[in-house]
């Protein structure tokens, strides 16, 4: 969600690119939800079997890749900011947006899931904060939350901003940089992944999204982002992962047919195949992040008329894709039509709805700035000429 403050001939653009297509993949993916027999905020009253294994594997990468390249930005946001006002920045890009969010669209979209129980919305909202925490009560973030977790990253790294300005952190870095850039390097990252998550996750097993008992999953999205922030804004490590991108995808290809294979491998569900399903998902979550690393550096590092449009519309998309999916889809489903014609109408209509949206908050600077984007520029009056003025053109 971090918009890069980098010159025009710095500028990564397929760090742009890679970003604008993961907010959208969520958005298909939420799609994808609605019909797969797991519970969703609204489902359809058939599920097909044959999304589970697809959600499942897309489910192990998006997210951690979607941290990495938050990482990446929030190196180019920093700039020459201070502590201070790079806090300010967190403050007004995520904070606000979060907040505004957590009060006004996720309480349409728990009331959506819950309208039996209320004659309208109105009468919903004095009972908004009702039963404490989401599912049991009506308190929650829904997917907010990947809103909160960048925020709570921000202030755990502010206080060290300062240090990453130092010789020291720059000689660590150095030395990082140098094992990353071997044939390979970043498999090193696995190591340190795999151990967090054997420690915590004994203890914080499921991914919540609740913060107070996901701090398993929350350790493992920092360590994503911190990898982004520390290796991946740098133009060696870039061009050496995209020179080894082919052995990624090897690497991805074989642990996803690795990962499928289990049940034959192992037969009756049990504790060693539990943890070498979780190890092999942390396998492919980094090498299938690397990948597509490497083949956007090669394919999308380039500008065009659409980029800057897209990547300043994608926060918004984010924030409002939820509530219109569930919106929509409560409706579309009411609708005795075939289950293929739910799911192109869901996916068309709430396209429209987001993009409808956004026109508004595009227009109104309080809408802007809730939903995370800058205020639009003052426009310029002309002064008006004065008797006895004249105008001078510079030459």
């Amino acid at each position: 969600m971090d918009t890069k403050v980098t010159s025009k001939k710095t500028r990564k653009y397929f760090v742009d690119w890679l970003r604008i297509g993961l907010i959208i993949s969520v958005f298909f993916f939420h799609v994808g939800m609605i019909f797969r027999p797991e519970q969703w905020h609204v489902n359809s009253a058939e599920s097909f079997a044959f999304l589970d294994p697809i959600m499942w594997w897309l489910h192990i990468w998006r997210m951690p890749l979607l941290f990495l390249v938050s990482g990446i930005g929030t190196f180019y946001a920093i700039g020459h900011r201070t502590s201070w006002q790079y806090l300010k920045e967190r403050f007004r890009r995520l904070y606000i947006p979060f907040t505004f969010g957590f009060f006004t669209l996720v309480p349409l979209m728990v009331y959506v899931e819950r309208i039996e129980n209320y004659g309208s919305f109105l009468e919903y909202i004095p009972h908004m904060f009702d039963g404490g925490p989401y599912p049991v009560g009506n308190i929650s973030w829904h997917h907010l939350w990947f809103i909160l977790y960048l925020f709570l990253i921000s202030l755990l790294i502010a206080p060290f901003l300062n240090y990453t300005k130092s010789g020291h952190y720059n000689m660590v870095r150095g030395k990082l940089i140098n094992l990353a850039t071997k044939k390979m390097g970043l498999n090193w990252l696995l190591p340190i992944i795999i151990i967090s998550q054997i420690i915590l996750r004994q203890y914080f097993p499921n991914s919540t999204h609740a913060l107070y008992n996901d701090w398993a999953y929350f350790t493992y999205y920092l360590l994503f982002f911190l990898s982004g922030f520390i290796l991946f804004t740098n133009d060696k490590v870039i061009n050496s992962l995209a020179g080894s991108r082919r052995l990624y995808l090897y690497q991805t290809i074989l642990f996803t047919v690795l990962l499928f294979s289990l049940p034959f491998i192992f037969g009756a569900p049990s504790i060693i195949q539990d943890y070498t399903r979780g190890i092999i998902e942390m396998v492919i979550s980094l090498s299938c992040g690397l990948t597509a690393i490497g083949y956007f550096k090669i394919y999308f590092n380039k500008d065009n008329t659409f980029r800057k449009v897209l990547n300043e519309a994608i926060y918004p998309f984010y924030l409002l894709h939820q509530p219109a999916l569930i919106f929509v889809g409560y409706v579309v489903l009411q609708w005795d039509i075939s289950f293929g014609a739910q799911a192109i109408l869901i996916t068309i209509l709430s396209l429209a709805l987001i993009i409808s949206g956004y026109v508004i908050i595009m227009r109104f600077n309080f809408l802007r700035v809730v939903f995370g984007m800058k205020m639009k520029p003052k426009k310029k009056t002309l002064k008006p000429i004065q008797p006895n003025e004249s105008i001078v053109f510079d030459k």
